[in-house]
C-alpha cells in the first residue's frame, strides 16, 4: 500500500547510531568519517561503507550538534548585498564561496535589508558564525566587531573604504577607479569631462568615491568635471543624449561599461561621434564593451582573488588573537581602445 504524505511525513529521522548498525561499525567511527576527520586512520573501505549506509538511510550530520561538541561552527556568514552588483564583483563573491566550500566552510548568505551598524551585528551573532564577511553596505563599528566576537566569531573582515577597528580589512579604494578614468582622458587631450553618477539607490558607495577620484585626477590639468546623473535605462540616456551639445562635454567617464554602453548607444541615436565629438571610457573590461563598434576604453580592475580572501578568513580563524591584517583588495588600469 502506498505511503500518505502524512505517514511519509512522519517516518523517523535516522541517526548515525542507524548508519553504524547499517555499516557493521562504531558510532564514532561514523562521526569521523562523516566530518572528514583526518587524525583517526580509518580504511577506505570502511570509509566507504559508512557513507554509502547513510546514503541508503538518508542521514544527514546534524549541524547544531556537531558545532555544540567542537565549540563552534563551520559558518561562515556572508550578508548579502543590498546594493546591485556587476558581473565582476558578482565573479569574486562566487569565487569566494567556492573556495570557502574547498575549506570545510559552510557559507551561509544573510538578507540584512532593513539592518545597519550594531543592530546587524547582533542579528549575525544570533546564528553564531565562526567568521563574517562582511561587504561594506553596512557599517560595521568597533562595538558590533566586539558583539561579534563575544557571541564566537573568530574572524570578522570588512570589505570597504575604511579600516575598522578589530577587523581585518580589505580596503577597496573606489576613488582610484575615477581617477584612473580621467587621467587617461586628461591625457588624449579631453578638458571637459562628465562622470555618470547612476540614481539607483546603494549605488552612491561606488559612484560618489570615483566622482572624488575623478576630481582629484583633474585638479591642476585645467579640465572641468560635470556630474551627470542617469537611470539605467534608455529613457533616462536618450535624454541626456538630448542635451549633450548643451553641456558642452568632449569626453565621459560612464561609471562602469554596462552604464558606457547604455550612454554610447543614445549619443549614437543623437547623431554624437564617439570618439570625434566626446571620448567614452568605462570600467570592469567587461568583454561585451570589446565587441561594441567603436571598441570600449575602460579601466580594467584587477581585484584580489576569492581564494586568497578565503585563505585568509581560514587563518584568521585558526588564529583569532593574530593583529587583525589590512589589506588592498583591487588596482586600477586604464585600457585604451577605440572609444577614446
Amino acid at each position: 500500500m502506498s505511503q500518505t504524505p502524512k505517514q511519509s511525513a512522519e517516518r523517523p529521522v535516522p541517526t548515525s547510531a542507524d548508519v553504524a548498525r547499517l555499516a557493521g561499525v562504531s558510532r564514532a567511527t561514523v562521526s569521523y568519517v562523516l566530518n572528514n576527520t583526518s587524525a583517526v586512520r580509518i580504511s577506505e573501505p570502511t570509509r566507504r561503507r559508512v557513507r554509502e549506509a547513510a546514503e541508503e538511510l538518508g542521514y544527514v550530520p546534524h549541524a547544531a550538534a556537531r558545532s555544540l561538541r567542537a565549540g563552534h561552527t563551520r559558518m561562515v556568514l556572508l550578508p548579502t548585498a543590498r546594493i546591485p552588483v556587476g558581473p565582476l564583483y558578482s565573479r569574486f563573491f562566487n569565487e569566494l564561496q567556492w573556495a570557502l566550500r574547498r575549506l570545510d566552510y559552510t557559507v551561509v548568505q544573510y538578507g540584512s535589508l532593513g539592518l545597519d551598524g550594531d543592530e546587524a551585528a547582533r542579528a549575525w551573532a544570533e546564528l553564531r558564525p565562526v567568521a563574517v564577511v562582511s561587504l561594506g553596505d553596512v557599517a560595521l563599528t568597533p562595538h558590533g566587531v566586539d558583539v561579534l566576537k563575544r557571541s564566537g566569531a573568530k574572524a570578522v573582515i570588512t570589505l570597504g573604504r575604511h579600516r575598522v577597528h578589530g577587523a581585518h580589512s580589505l580596503v577597496m579604494d573606489q576613488s582610484e577607479i575615477g581617477s584612473c578614468a580621467v587621467t587617461h582622458l586628461v591625457g588624449r587631450g579631453r578638458c571637459a569631462i562628465g562622470v555618470v553618477m547612476p540614481q539607483e539607490p546603494g549605488l552612491e558607495l561606488f559612484s560618489e568615491p570615483r566622482l572624488e577620484g575623478a576630481r582629484r585626477a583633474a585638479a591642476g590639468t585645467g579640465a572641468r568635471i560635470e556630474p551627470l546623473p542617469l537611470f539605467y535605462d534608455e529613457e533616462s540616456a536618450a535624454e541626456l543624449a538630448a542635451r549633450w551639445r548643451g553641456l558642452g562635454l568632449d569626453a565621459v567617464y560612464a561609471y562602469n561599461d554596462e552604464y558606457a554602453m547604455l550612454l554610447m548607444r543614445a549619443l549614437h541615436d543623437a547623431g554624437i561621434q564617439v570618439p570625434g565629438e566626446t571620448a567614452v571610457v568605462g570600467a570592469d573590461d567587461l568583454l561585451l564593451g570589446r565587441l561594441l563598434r567603436p571598441r570600449l576604453s575602460t579601466v580594467q580592475i584587477d581585484m584580489v582573488t576569492g581564494q586568497r580572501l578565503a585563505e585568509l578568513v581560514d587563518r584568521a580563524v585558526r588564529d583569532p588573537g593574530a593583529e587583525p591584517e589590512r589589506h588592498g583588495l583591487m588596482r586600477a588600469l586604464a585600457l585604451h581602445r577605440e572609444s577614446s
